[in-house]
């Protein structure tokens, strides 16, 4: 009988530690997930969200420590940025992002700490859906009805 050597991906073979600075440790989850994302192999997803999880897990703990004098000098910059990140999907995005989470959730067998993260997710997913649905789309100038600009709110 003839052994079928297994190929593992290489992210999978990516070193994790407490001792990884949060700027590599967020760059391999957005490699990760990047990754899950294009993939259709079940067995690579799988290992993707362990490999999210533990990077997650590495770095929830130390969220609110300093920042490390060695990353300080990477961090700063000569000229404000002119856009910070921020999180904005479009509507129909973020409309099925929240039925994902809620029929997740409606799905039960969740431990109850994940229940209760994801039920708060959907939460400020759903107001923040709420106030996008609900907010001003025109202005009344002196010259008429004008569109808002995103940038001029």
């Amino acid at each position: 009988m003839a052994t079928i050597p297994t190929q593992t991906h290489p992210l999978l073979a990516v070193p994790l530690s407490a001792a990884t600075d949060f700027t590599v440790l967020a760059e391999r989850c957005e490699t990760f997930v990047s990754t899950l994302i294009e993939s259709d192999d079940p067995t690579l997803r799988m290992a993707l969200y362990g490999r999210i999880n533990a990077c997650l897990a590495l770095l929830e703990p130390t969220l609110l420590d300093p920042i490390p004098t060695h990353l300080i000098e990477s961090l700063t910059v000569d000229v404000r940025p002119t856009q910070a990140p921020r999180f904005s999907p479009e509507c129909t995005e973020l409309c099925s992002y929240c039925l994902a989470l809620t029929q997740t959730l409606s799905a039960q067998g969740l431990s109850a700490e994940t229940e209760k993260q994801l039920s708060s997710l959907l939460y400020d997913l759903i107001n923040y859906f709420t106030a996008e649905m609900k907010a001003p789309r025109w202005l009344r100038t002196p010259c008429g009805v004008t569109l808002i600009d995103e940038g001029s709110v």
